[in-house]
């Protein structure tokens, strides 16, 4: 059997992560050997759909059970559909969750022979600790994405001439449509630098079709990221969404603009 622990660490002696989502690794143990497999979390740099990547992580493992603090009932209920038990509300080193599994002492959930009182002045503690903590962690991942954007501008502004821009989005709504669903799909990053650039092009009088393609395929199409999609969720679904998705970028775009002109007037 293949366990599967949110950790802190890329060992079993690393501390079992608080959330399943954004928790920096997943140890992936087999049950009877103690052999193991530290898999960095992707979710974990992520501001948006962490959970999500990490479920995706979790089920191309093909493990049996997820050991984790915290696990949201989307995630349970994604993990639950694919076959894999989810405990949750565990706590230590994940060599000692583990052993506790195994010795089948996690199926109680902790804290049940504790006063109401006690357990839930434990629960407010731990949430307090927690909440500052991460508040504290997003802070810190913050910093350097306002730098970039920063950079970006000027390396925008140093790079990109209004005569270059002119000469590639020349006013047509179709080619302007799809060059910048194009850029979009090639570009990666945060999707924050999207609203730079796609600010920085309409500065410079390029259309709001080629603006707004772009934004979309940045956030759902991805040729950088393609080979890690098709090891993750198989070549023929990777294509195919990545394909589907360029496609609506440009269909969404031209449907957005033109509504925007209607309610505009």
């Amino acid at each position: 059997m293949k366990i599967a622990v949110s950790a802190d660490g890329p060992d079993l002696n690393a501390k079992v992560g608080f959330r399943f989502g954004s928790s920096k690794y997943f140890i992936i143990v087999d049950q009877d050997t103690m052999d193991f497999e530290a898999v960095a979390n992707p979710g974990a740099s992520t501001y948006q759909a962490s959970g999500v990547q990490a479920v995706v992580l979790v089920i191309s493992k093909k493990v049996d059970t997820v050991l984790t603090g915290h696990c949201s009932p989307t995630a349970i209920g994604h993990l639950t559909v694919n076959g894999i038990q989810v405990l949750a509300g565990v706590d230590g080193t994940v060599a000692e969750v583990v052993e506790r599994f195994k010795k089948g002492e996690l199926q109680r959930q902790p804290g049940v022979e504790s006063t109401p009182e006690t357990s839930a002045n434990k629960i407010d503690k731990a949430a307090l600790v927690h909440a500052l903590r991460n508040s504290a962690n997003q802070f810190i991942r913050l910093l350097p994405v306002l730098t970039g954007v920063v950079l970006l501008i000027g390396l925008f502004n140093s790079f990109m001439s209004k005569e270059l821009l002119s000469s590639v989005f020349s006013g047509n709504i179709s080619t302007d449509t799809l060059f910048g669903a194009c850029l979009g799909s090639i570009f990666a990053g945060n999707p924050i630098n999207s609203y730079i650039i796609a600010g920085e092009l309409l500065a410079y009088g390029i259309s709001l079709f080629a603006v707004t393609a772009l934004i979309i395929s940045w956030v759902t199409v991805g040729l950088i990221q393609l080979p890690a999609e098709i090891t993750a969720l198989g070549r023929r679904f990777a294509l195919v969404r990545n394909t589907v998705s360029f496609a609506l970028s440009l269909v969404i775009a031209i449907f957005t603009v033109a509504v925007i002109n209607i309610i505009g007037g």
